[in-house]
């Protein structure tokens, strides 16, 4: 009789051993792959990836493959190869809803699809971006404040063909980072802008590392202008999500102008970003809209 509950005790602890290294097993966590798109590009012709929602951050395996966004879309990335016959490579696009996407890059020279629409999914390979609301009339009235500050901050500037592009005030509210910048046209020739945009790119690299920028994506402009007349100046206000650089990177703030050449880029580094200046505390004039 003894030997019989002998045995029944051992029989029940092995049993609880087993439910024990069962649940661990079950608690591990297991790592799920992504499956990449299977993208095919090439030389001649340009393919088109439209996204559910807005582009915020792309990165491309190789140099072959060009991208960009679509202009006045900010939701369409669109590829070209930069050779011919590249080897195969990569491509990773993050939206801002929070979606990583993938896909596998080929060359051919006819691509059969040129138009690729990608599809709501489900928040499983999510990666949550950090929420954030914008007021628009506390947005507005800070921007006008930034604007018409006597305040001169650090400047960061550069000159080319009678163009001065200058970033000379960087301020700070909450959330939100508000970039002063100027444009003067020394030239009798008028200065249409095209394109007005922001990037944390990769310093200089070795060959074969994969080239990587954040384009980061203005919640509001003040003074939006399209149009510098020559020997004239204008200043305007860019509100962004407040940031700080990595080692080894920049910010860009880049300049194109219209069926023109002559395109500026501006470099700021960290050490110029981290210097921004506090905002004071306003009255919000309600009154305020976005332009």
């Amino acid at each position: 009789m003894k030997k019989i509950n002998a045995h029944m005790v051992m029989g029940f602890f092995l049993f609880l051993f087993g439910l024990n290294v069962n649940a661990q097993s079950r608690t591990k966590l297991e790592p799920k792959s992504i499956a990449p798109y299977p993208l095919e590009i090439t030389y001649f012709k340009t393919t088109n990836i439209i996204f559910p929602s807005a582009i915020v951050g792309v990165d491309r395996g190789s140099k072959d493959v060009l991208a960009q966004k679509a202009k006045g879309a900010a939701n369409i990335l669109q590829l070209k190869a930069a050779r011919d016959s590249f080897p195969e490579t990569n491509l990773t696009v993050i939206t801002a809803d929070g979606k990583l996407n993938s896909f596998v890059i080929n060359y051919t020279p006819m691509p059969s699809v040129l138009n690729v629409s990608i599809k709501e999914r489900d928040n499983k390979n999510s990666i949550f971006l950090s929420p954030g609301s914008v007021n628009e009339a506390e947005v507005t009235t800070y921007a006008t404040h930034t604007l018409y500050s006597k305040y001169k901050g650090h400047k960061v500037k550069r000159s080319k063909y009678g163009i001065r592009f200058g970033l000379n005030g960087i301020f700070i509210r909450d959330n939100l980072m508000y970039l002063r910048l100027t444009i003067t046209n020394t030239s009798n020739i008028s200065y249409d802008i095209d394109q007005l945009r922001f990037f944390i790119r990769d310093q200089k690299k070795a060959k074969r590392t994969a080239s990587q920028e954040i384009e980061i994506t203005p919640v509001h402009i003040q003074n939006k202008v399209t149009k510098i007349d020559g020997r004239s100046s204008q200043a305007l206000v860019v509100a962004v999500p407040k940031f700080t650089i990595p080692d080894k990177k920049y910010f860009a703030i880049q300049l194109f102008e219209a069926n023109g050449g002559r395109h500026i880029e501006l470099s700021v580094k960290n050490r110029t970003i981290i210097k921004a200046v506090v905002l004071p505390t306003l009255q919000i004039n309600r009154k305020y809209t976005y332009q």
